[in-house]
């Protein structure tokens, strides 16, 4: 006789796959069949669609309704939830994406796709208060070049070959009429400092720069490697831009912050 867990799981899995039978505990006929199992299965499967479809809107107008919800099929089938929580459903469907054949002529649509979910994670990120540009003042110049900025943990940075920002932003506003070109690729930053989601497409240097920051680089080195990268960096304009942002939650050094 099976065990508790072990029925569940081959009942999930027949809730998942068409193919299968419910375990055989649970049959009350002869034809393999539990009663309401197939208006069951397909509510769950069109609960787990939707979710993806509140998760993914860009990838949802991008591809239209009917294709969206072909491929979450497939996705759900393969991919199963693995947690009760229905919005953390989701991860890898950007890569699910890129191996998807019937995809394939759309390739920016792994990279969007992680760009939404990137939202979705800071969203529901930790919520920390930011502190001001104007803490900056206190510390002698002399010590600037060696502070090592902490960033908001919702933080998340994108380098496409795409223009992602572009494509993300006129599905979610349904901009139909703007002109996105292809042939330009984008650094994007997301965080949540506050109530809202901030999506900003980065300049030149500035992914390297915000890169560095979070992986524990001082301002001197950061600088240094946007700088490298571009020679067109601005380190007062970016470090001012993530201060206006709310992306920067202490900086170690200052009096009261360790």
């Amino acid at each position: 006789m099976s065990t508790l867990p072990e029925l569940q799981a081959e009942f999930t899995r027949a809730l998942l796959d068409p193919e299968r039978t419910a375990p055989a505990a649970l049959l009350s006929d002869g034809a393999g069949r539990v009663p309401g199992l197939d208006v069951y299965r397909n509510n769950r499967l069109t609960s787990l669609c939707d979710a993806l479809a509140a998760t993914y809107p860009a990838i949802l107008r991008l591809v239209g309704e009917a294709f969206f919800r072909a491929v979450a099929q497939v996705f759900v089938q393969e991919q199963p939830p693995r947690s009760p929580v229905l919005h953390e459903y989701g991860a890898g469907f950007g890569e699910f994406l890129e191996a998807f054949p019937p995809a394939a002529g759309v390739p920016y649509l792994g990279d969007v796709a992680r760009l939404e979910w990137s939202c979705l994670c800071a969203y529901h990120a930790a919520d920390v208060d930011p502190i001001p540009l104007s803490r900056l003042a206190t510390v002698p110049a002399v010590r600037t070049p060696a502070l090592v900025p902490r960033l908001h943990p919702s933080l998340a940075l994108h380098r496409s070959r795409w223009p992602i920002g572009a494509l993300w932003s006129a599905m979610v506003n349904a901009d139909d009429e703007v002109k996105v070109d292809l042939g330009q690729g984008q650094d994007v930053l997301v965080v949540r400092p506050a109530l809202a989601v901030e999506v900003r497409v980065l300049p030149p240097g500035a992914y390297s720069f915000v890169r560095a920051l979070a992986d524990g680089a001082s301002l001197e080195r950061a600088a240094g490697l946007a700088a490298a990268e571009d020679d067109r960096f601005d380190l007062v304009t970016q470090l001012s831009g993530l201060f206006s942002l709310g992306a920067v939650v202490a900086v170690p050094g200052l009096d009261d912050e360790v």
